[in-house]
């Protein structure tokens, strides 16, 4: 085993171009207040390197161009498909009318493991919220359910970013695995 060279990892990855026209996951990720721009450049760096369909930023979630945003997002910015909602009830309405699944990552009554994605659930927009105090009651309402990463420590959260990156990867697992996707 090798550590591979900086050339060596690009030739196996994606141009600009080639990004542009990927075929994407079904998986969205929806940002709703999220107060950091280096979370939210965060969460388009981990949305391309999962070939996420795209990025909604919501409420007072920051946007590009944002110099903060691009430096920790490394171009990816520039390379995921996003659009900017200031009201998360409309940029909700707009996902459900093209047939998908709205589901909150947030610890709640009824919450299911994040690992429990099902086939009826794609396509799929996550619902990621405020550092703080996560995502409203009455947006929850708007959602079909809700998934929670467990908390096994003293802590019952995580940094945004990081829930992002874990319930992407999850999702597209699943995803590939149920419509066996080798790739």
């Amino acid at each position: 085993m090798k550590k591979l060279l900086h050339d060596e990892i690009l030739a196996q990855r994606l141009t600009k171009d080639e990004a542009l026209q990927a075929k994407r996951h079904p998986v969205s990720l929806m940002l709703y207040n999220i107060r950091s721009l280096y979370n939210v450049g965060s969460i388009f760096r981990t949305a391309d390197s999962a070939l996420l369909e795209s990025l909604i930023l919501c409420g007072f979630t920051p946007h590009p161009p944002r110099d903060e945003i691009s430096k920790t997002a490394l171009g990816a910015d520039e390379t995921v498909p996003w659009y900017y909602e200031k009201n998360i009830f409309d940029a909700i309405e707009k996902e459900k009318s093209k047939g998908k699944v709205i589901i909150a990552v947030e610890l709640t009554d009824s919450s299911r493991n994040y690992d429990q994605l099902q086939i009826n659930d794609f396509p799929l927009v996550l619902i990621l919220g405020n550092e703080i105090s996560g995502i409203d009651d009455s947006v929850l309402e708007r959602c079909n359910s809700a998934i929670e990463i467990p908390m096994y420590g003293m802590k019952h959260s995580l940094n945004v970013s990081v829930a992002a990156g874990i319930v992407a990867y999850e999702a597209v697992k699943i995803w590939k695995k149920v419509n066996n996707d080798k790739n």
